[in-house]
């Protein structure tokens, strides 16, 4: 089995909070979501050769 690497990450209480609530709906832990979406968005990047997102530096809006 390949080794993870140990990532700091910090999350406004606003994100957590709606990433929390998903992986609750999916029956993962918040960590496993934040890795299933990290993998999702990857995949979608290798696919279409483009970001997910166009303005990254925009503050996301979660409708919780």
């Amino acid at each position: 089995m390949a080794e993870k690497k140990q990532v700091p990450l910090r999350l406004s209480e606003k994100l957590y909070n709606a990433i929390a609530a998903w992986a609750e709906d999916d029956f993962r832990s918040v960590n496993g979501q934040i890795e299933y979406l990290l993998t999702e968005c990857v995949k979608q990047r290798k696919k279409d050769g483009k970001y997910v997102g166009q303005d990254i530096d925009e503050e996301p809006e979660f409708n919780i």
